[in-house]
């Protein structure tokens, strides 16, 4: 069985593969204070949990945007199933040709992202990712990484509004029923929820209009972008466990 681990800001997420099939998924926060222990130990006993066997684990990847965690990680990692792990970055065969200015600027959540989306559309592909900050990716025909864009995340722009205004409360991120608010809460709501589609919907659609990719596939993921696609039309599938099936199909790439 195959662990795939993917590292971000907020949470790590975990998934198990049982050659294609997506057996389970845990998710964790992610505190660089960690010992190499307490990876080892937390991510056996959410196996068990589960009733997976941490011996059947033979083969593991991990990507990651917090390099602060991955000495402990790593090191539970070997210390807990005696396996040297994939970790997503240079030297790693993704399929996908990185053709920005800079490629090592790009992360390897969004380069795993990438993958994984180009596989499922089989052609051009936009992908739109909710997470802490909202970013958007353009892959070509021909599976070459070509533009990236990021704004804020909508729980980013939350945690400004009332980090940086005293007077406005901490809510919960949900549509309103309707944007026409009549209280402090809601038109917080309908300010994040209806500009995060609009912002959605116009990249998108400068994004398909720059390219001349006008018919690329458009694929969401994050946690938040169940809310948004079923909002806008633009969005033609949402894939919450896209990152997990990215670090698979790179897996099977990399493995001997």
């Amino acid at each position: 069985m195959l662990l795939t681990i993917d590292v971000r800001n907020t949470n790590i997420t975990l998934g198990i593969f049982d050659k294609e099939n997506l057996a389970a998924t845990f998710r964790i926060t992610t505190k660089k204070q960690r010992t190499s222990d307490e990876y080892g130990l937390t991510i056996c006993n959410l196996l068990e949990h589960r009733n997976v066997e941490p011996g059947k684990i033979s083969a593991v990847i991990i990507s990651s945007v917090v390099p602060d965690v991955m000495h402990s990680l790593m090191n539970g990692i070997i210390k807990y199933f005696h396996i040297q792990p994939i970790v997503v970055s240079a030297g790693v065969r993704t399929g996908i040709r990185i053709a920005t200015e800079n490629p090592k600027e790009v992360g390897a959540d969004r380069i795993v992202d990438a993958v994984a989306a180009y596989h499922l559309a089989k052609g051009p592909v936009i992908v739109v990712d909710f997470g802490a900050a909202t970013t958007f990716d353009l892959v070509g025909p021909k599976g070459t990484f070509e533009a990236a864009i990021t704004a804020p995340g909508i729980e980013t722009a939350a945690r400004s509004l009332w980090a940086g205004a005293a007077m406005l409360p901490v809510i919960e991120i949900k549509k309103p029923k309707t944007v026409l608010a009549k209280d402090t809460v809601t038109s917080m709501q309908a300010g994040l929820l209806f500009g995060a589609i609009g912002q959605t919907e116009h990249i998108v659609k400068k994004l398909k209009e720059e390219s001349g990719y006008k018919d690329a596939t458009v694929i969401a993921t994050g946690g938040l972008g169940n809310i948004i696609v079923e909002e806008t039309e633009c969005i033609d599938r949402y894939c919450p466990n896209l990152t997990l099936e990215g670090l698979r199909l790179i897996y099977n790439k990399n493995k001997k």
